[in-house]
């Protein structure tokens, strides 16, 4: 896709100026980062990301080096976050990973926010994704305290195999357990909880669902 398709396929489009629309496809830069790449952290910030391709993890780090993941982040998706440096509304320090291979657009904070300073309708958009990303981190904020393991476990294989469309969740123990905010330790327990009660098969690739409907009645019952 050409930068100028981009540009006009985006949601907000339509709501600049022509004036706008020209300096936004301008500064639009087209980025890839490998799997791994740290794309904000201490030193870091890249600007506004439209992701085109692949997922990012957002989350934060406690002083002993234990993560939370807030959020992820793919195909179709806008990263405000990565702009932080820019956006003196965010006053807390949050990280963000590529957790595959990714193909995005970038467009530097200092440009996104001037472009938002002067037209109502973008700024509207923001904060509306915003809070759509502040939602998301409430409900892990839920989850976390609020949420026994096995549950919590359920709530994410479910929701992981409605996105991708798969009974296969290719995800390592490890992985899992980031997302959901737990020790590996205890996602190894809960799969082997899950298995014995045939929801699940362990395999080579990641986690295989076999039982939907079990799945799907731990994930929405109650604690």
């Amino acid at each position: 896709m050409t930068k100028q398709l981009f540009c006009e396929n985006l949601a907000f489009w339509n709501m600049l100026s022509q004036q706008q629309q020209t300096l936004f496809c301008n500064s639009l830069t087209h980025q890839t980062y490998k799997k791994g790449n740290c794309i904000l952290g201490t030193k870091n910030c890249c600007g506004v990301v439209f992701i085109q391709s692949g997922s990012l993890r957002v989350y934060m780090l406690s002083e002993d080096g234990r993560d939370i993941t807030l959020y992820r982040l793919h195909k179709g998706d806008v990263c405000m976050l990565a702009a932080s440096c820019a956006l003196p509304e965010i006053t807390f320090d949050v990280f963000v990973d590529a957790e595959e291979d990714c193909d995005c657009y970038v467009i530097s904070g200092a440009t996104f926010t001037e472009l938002t300073q002067n037209n109502l309708q973008l700024k509207l958009y923001a904060y509306e994704t915003a809070l759509t990303r502040f939602s998301e981190v409430m409900w892990v904020v839920q989850q976390i305290f609020f949420m026994k393991v096995d549950r919590r476990l359920a709530v994410f294989l479910w929701d992981e195999m409605m996105r991708t469309d798969s009974n296969l969740i290719e995800l390592t123990q490890e992985q899992i357990a980031k997302y959901i905010s737990s020790a590996r330790e205890v996602v190894s327990r809960m799969l082997k909880y899950f298995v014995n009660e045939n929801i699940v098969e362990v395999v080579r690739k990641g986690v295989l669902i076999v039982d939907k409907q079990r799945l799907k009645k731990l994930a929405l019952a109650d604690n």
